[in-house]
């Protein structure tokens, strides 16, 4: 049996010229990587099946590759993107699965595309859909019953994507913090933390052919016992890293810092959300102290590495005032590469109930939850439009090239390596603020 997987994604022409490319640092790995889940649900598939992938829109399939199950994994943003490729194999009469985020939130809407939907983790439901489509017995829907053990999870199948493609893995699984924002946690037992064996790890991370990957995890910080030990043990590899964290540890445990630099680690990316406590209390974010994240950071600088840090707009308790204090707290604390979105409600998590029980959800079209250029809500103190162009304009703020090159100018003195980290990620950066500018003129 043949099978064909798809990765519902849009792919610019400079994701074509960076795939490419020697993944030299990194960051360029977070902007364009490709996911673990197609390379793991092809290790769980039995060898006596031939596997294909494809991805991109719409426009990018070739339909015309002849297959006996079509398998497309999808999150919210593209969504509408993989029902318009599910239709198209349908009506070819090929069966499709569909799976991933947006699905597993809504299981129901994804079900009027496909012939049947995975629900969640699939290590353990993909080989029985298997066994159930080749005796012709196909379920509507295959659920998880409980959190998949890390040993069930194997080693993804590197060797189906182009060569030299940015990868990571994962050392863990889930994170049992449950911020009211974030579709990971809410996703079925995803909220379980796993670990999976330290040397099991290891023998990932040598399997990768670069020199530089990303720690996919949802958060390494979770439990630091653990991830002192992985990264003792990944200390002589000779690799490169960028990978989550929670702030909190980074202030606390300077041993830890010590043991993330040695292992390879040249960039932490942390959801600072807000810089005001009473956001992070709302939302639930349990593990940020503002008054904490300038000492943490130049703790992170004295161990030679650099700060991503996000931050996101919108929610109830913001204001107009959000904007201006964020800026120049930026400024202040050398942050090194600020991230700034306005805040996307993802179905199936709290906050999305909640706006939808209110009646402020603007949009239900999926294709414009992107957090860069549309604002699919009714936020609390502004309006769509003041929030997406005040967004924007601290981006372009940010991304003026004298910031950037102080940015840069910075991170010289933290090291040589992360000196050109620094100056790859704001100059990208730069560019792609420009590429997700609001198309019409600001209306605040």
């Amino acid at each position: 049996m043949k099978i064909l997987f798809v990765r519902s994604t849009e792919i610019s022409s400079l994701d074509r010229m960076f795939s490419h490319l020697p993944v030299r640092f990194p960051s360029l790995i977070y902007f364009y990587h490709k996911a673990l889940t197609i390379p793991i649900l092809a290790a769980l598939t039995p060898k006596e099946h031939t596997i294909e992938i494809d991805e991109g829109q719409f426009k990018d399939i070739n339909f015309d590759n002849p297959c006996d199950l079509v398998a497309i994994s999808t999150i919210t943003r593209y969504a509408l993107n993989a029902y318009e490729i599910a239709d198209e194999f349908r009506k070819r009469g090929i069966p499709v699965v569909l799976g991933g985020y947006h699905p597993s939130a809504l299981p129901d809407e994804a079900k009027q595309h496909a012939d049947s939907v995975v629900i969640g983790e699939a290590e353990e439901t993909w080989p029985q859909l298997l066994k159930d489509f080749q005796n012709g017995k196909i379920k509507p829907f295959y659920v998880p019953t409980r959190p998949v053990a890390p040993s069930l999870i194997p080693h993804p199948r590197l060797d189906i994507l182009p060569k030299g493609a940015g990868v990571g893995v994962h050392a863990t699984r889930g994170c049992p913090y449950g911020c009211d924002f974030c579709s990971i946690t809410h996703m079925k037992f995803r909220n379980k933390f796993r670990m999976k064996p330290v040397d099991f790890v290891i023998d990932e991370i040598k399997m990768i052919p670069n020199k530089t990957f990303f720690l996919f995890d949802n958060s390494v910080t979770i439990n630091k016992k653990y991830s002192k030990e992985l990264f003792r043990k990944m200390k002589g590899l000779n690799k490169k890293f960028i990978g989550y964290g929670n702030i909190d540890l980074f202030g606390k445990d300077e041993e830890f810092l010590k043991l993330a630099s040695e292992a390879g680690a040249t960039m932490w990316m942390i959801g600072l959300e807000s810089i005001y406590q009473e956001t992070l209390d709302y939302v639930g974010k349990k593990t940020n102290i503002v008054k904490e994240y300038i000492s943490t950071i130049k703790k992170i600088h004295d161990y030679g590495m650099l700060i991503f840090g996000l931050f996101a707009f919108g929610f109830d308790t913001d204001k107009l005032d959000i904007f201006d204090t964020t800026d120049a707290f930026v400024s202040k604390s050398e942050i090194d590469v600020p991230y700034f979105h306005t805040l996307s409600p993802e179905p199936g998590t709290p906050i999305y109930k909640k706006l939808d029980a209110e009646g402020r959800i603007l949009t239900k079209d999926w294709s414009k939850y992107s957090q860069a250029d549309e604002v699919v809500f009714q936020p609390k103190h502004m309006t769509p439009e003041e929030l997406l162009y005040n967004t924007y304009r601290l981006r372009e703020n940010q991304y003026k090239l004298s910031n950037c090159f102080n940015r840069i100018y910075r991170a010289r003195k933290i090291g040589t390596y992360v000196f050109f980290e620094s100056a790859w990620s704001n100059l990208y950066m730069r560019h792609i603020i420009h590429a997700y500018a609001p198309k019409q003129g600001p209306a605040c």
